[in-house]
């Protein structure tokens, strides 16, 4: 009895008996474990008052709940359930407390990283507290980080991404009108807050490179057509690659410095100068810290690249743009139109209607026309019709290109107009090209810069529409080169170019060996470890008529082919691709085949269209990754600007570059008596030696000396004789 009275008082001291020797404790486990049911239920009808007894409980259950599974298993639900139950009306500290026990219980394996992550997920838009909510945001994302370090945990993502995409697809039925009830407009909010939630876990995932795969593309595509805005704009600027200004708030907690209380004080307190200059430089701070280590204005290609519908996306979208195009700010839609420009560019997606909205915004007086420029740019490609086109170039070349405008207009409409007839040559006409490259002859950098260029364009893809004084030399010669008309292309593609290659070398892989390896996934991307193992759980290998699919990806040693068996492969068609699925390593693979063919080719016969075929293939071999860049280039506000006059700097830009040049500078200032070996300032009379004439004159001195009489410039000079001698002693 004694010894449970003592144990009782004492929580932290029977939590380390349990841990012991549970079973050596049970009965004093059962007392407690009762006490804590009812304090659960006292808890329940008045929070405040049993806050602190029944927080050292609950601390004390979560730190035994390993030691006894079966009478504690229903204690992680009842956590969850005084949280969700009475979540307004606790305190912080009684929040923090639950949650603490709940990721407690996680470690203990206690509960799944599902059942936590359930708990946490419905708690995260509930919570206005910046620091809790910065607290279940960074559990959510360090257990699934943690949950697949080694491996993949499959499990555990398509829960978590199945999750997220209830999250935001429960708001998708809700459309804000001006006449819905409070009740509906709560349910609104909810699933707005929910779903700009889903959205940046998933684009915080994304970024740490855990959930790179098409299904949390999906839940991110999703949220570009949700009817809330900030959903659409955090959303949409995923695709873009741009940081949007959702989760501010979050980003200015990890920084450690609240904006918005900074301001706040601003506001209220008495403005000094030093307080000026030390809010800014707090501001400064802040935004240091808060932007992002990498550059973020290139486009999300990855993310583009795994749409799984992107014409239906891209209709989805452009529908949304044009219903609530007088909802839309201007800003939003220039958002949207960015977002469809880039999926029409990257999967050659066409929209025509999306031609006929942007004509309307095409006046130079139009805010923001640069960027409505680059989205129009951008959303041409060689699918889309030369007759959708045709009015866009007329109209940019009616508003943009004529003398009524300044120079830096005409330019800007120019290179627009280039940019768009590099994408689709055939929607320019031969008489306004004529007019158009007229403007090489302005006397404005600009103007002819970008004429220029245009003209440079038709030289090389089409000469024939260009007058023959206007082709140059190397244009003329190939007057006959013209774009393929509309639709058309070279050639049908038949067989791809050494693919007899790479299959002789599997063969030969495939009798050295005794069997191809060609099941795994391993090596699916160029640069994956073929040594390693997969993570799946195994393929079901499926029988074709012809054969089996092979998925191969080792990338083995590569070996020289027989030139005779090169010979034979070269006019035969190979039928690897039907019976194989190609993976990059395999084109990768496939390149260096090539190379070598050609480099053996060089070698015997030393011709220049061998050698420049070698000097291809390597080019494309070093340059890969580049390449693929490259061929998703997408248009800048520079290349619309084109070349300009520097515009003067304001005084925040002058001030900057006055600071950048101090940088690793000594402090300014004279040097003179700092260099001694006891650092001291001149004397006066040292002072007074340099002065200008002209500054001494009227001076008391300069009177004095001028009125001396003879007898006392004889003592001054006989003073000055006896001080030099005892000098010199």
């Amino acid at each position: 009895m004694v010894r449970g009275a003592l144990l009782t008082a004492n929580l932290p001291q029977l939590q380390n008996l349990i841990k012991r020797d549970p079973a050596a404790y049970r009965e004093e486990f059962l007392q407690q474990w009762n006490h804590y049911n009812s304090a659960r239920h006292l808890f329940k009808l008045n929070p405040d008052d049993q806050a602190g007894n029944f927080k050292e409980l609950v601390t004390f259950i979560s730190q035994v709940a390993s030691c006894y599974p079966t009478e504690t298993a229903d204690f992680p639900s009842q956590l969850f359930s005084l949280l969700t139950d009475n979540y307004p009306s606790l305190s912080q500290e009684i929040k923090k407390s639950l949650l603490q026990n709940l990721v407690m219980l996680r470690k203990k394996e206690v509960i799944s990283s599902i059942d936590l992550l359930k708990y946490l997920f419905p708690l995260l838009p509930r919570t206005s507290s910046a620091s809790l909510r910065l607290f279940i945001r960074h559990t959510i994302l360090s257990d699934i980080v943690s949950a697949n370090a080694r491996h993949k945990n499959h499990r555990l993502n398509r829960a978590m991404q199945a999750m997220l995409f209830n999250m935001i697809e429960r708001g998708m039925e809700y459309r804000v009108t001006r006449d819905m009830d409070k009740s509906s407009s709560d349910r609104t909010a909810d699933s707005n807050s929910e779903a700009m939630w889903a959205v940046i876990v998933a684009k915080e995932l994304w970024k740490k490179s855990v959930w790179t795969d098409s299904k949390t593309v999906a839940i991110i595509a999703l949220g570009c057509t949700h009817p809330n805005l900030k959903v659409q704009s955090a959303s949409m600027h995923f695709f873009i690659g741009e940081e949007s200004d959702e989760g501010a708030d979050d980003t200015e907690a990890d920084t450690g410095i609240d904006v918005r209380a900074l301001h706040h004080r601003r506001e209220i307190n008495k403005k000094t100068k030093s307080g000026e200059k030390k809010f800014h430089k707090q501001l400064k701070s802040a935004r240091k810290k808060a932007r992002p280590k990498t550059s973020a204005k290139q486009a999300n290609f990855p993310a583009l690249e795994l749409l799984r519908d992107p014409q239906s996306f891209a209709d989805k979208v452009f529908n949304l743009l044009n219903h609530h195009d007088t909802r839309f700010t201007l800003d939003h839609k220039i958002l949207v139109m960015q977002l469809l420009s880039r999926v029409m560019s990257v999967h050659k997606v066409c929209i025509l209607n999306f031609y006929s909205y942007a004509m309307k915004f095409l006046h130079y007086r139009q805010p923001r026309i640069p960027s409505i420029l680059v989205a129009l740019a951008q959303s041409v490609n060689d699918m889309t019709p030369p007759d959708a086109i045709e009015p866009v170039i007329r109209k940019l070349a009616q508003e943009f290109v004529h003398p009524g405008v300044s120079s830096e207009v005409i330019a800007a409409g120019l290179n627009s107009i280039r940019e768009i007839s590099a994408r689709q040559p055939w929607a320019m006409d031969s008489s306004l090209l004529e007019d158009l490259i007229e403007y090489r002859k302005s006397k404005d950098k600009g103007v002819i810069t970008a004429a220029r260029g245009l003209l440079q364009l038709y030289r090389e893809i089409n000469p024939s529409m260009l007058k023959k004084r206007e082709r140059g030399k190397e244009a003329s010669m190939s007057v006959s080169r013209a774009p393929l008309p509309f639709g058309q292309s070279n050639k049908v593609a038949v067989d791809i170019e050494g693919l007899t290659l790479l299959e002789d070398h599997f063969n030969k892989l495939h009798e050295e060996e005794g069997a191809a390896n060609d099941t795994e996934w391993d090596g699916w991307t160029v640069n994956s470890d073929s040594s390693s193992a997969s993570d799946s759980e195994g393929w079901i290998n499926v029988e074709d008529e012809e054969g089996d699919i092979a998925i191969s990806g080792s990338d083995d040693d590569l070996e020289p082919t027989d030139p005779q068996a090169e010979a034979t492969a070269s006019s035969r068609v190979s039928t690897l691709a039907t019976t194989k699925i190609l993976t990059p390593a395999d084109f990768a693979l496939l390149n260096d085949l090539r190379i070598q063919a050609a480099t053996r080719t060089v070698q015997m016969s030393g011709g220049s269209a061998s050698k420049r075929k070698l000097a291809s293939l390597e080019a494309n071999r070093s340059h890969t990754e580049s390449n693929l860049l490259d061929k998703n280039v997408f248009v800048t506000e520079e290349h619309i600007l084109g070349k300009r006059k520097k515009a003067k700097a304001d005084y925040a830009e002058r001030l900057a570059s006055i600071q950048s040049g101090r940088e690793g500078r000594a402090k300014f200032g004279s040097r003179r008596g700092k260099d001694k070996e006891v650092p001291s300032s001149s004397t006066n009379r040292e002072k007074v030696k340099n002065k200008p004439i002209m500054m001494i004159l009227s001076s008391d001195t300069v009177r004095r000396k001028k009125k001396a009489s003879l007898r006392d410039k004889q003592r001054k000079l006989r003073a000055h004789v006896e001080k030099m001698k005892k000098g010199a002693h």
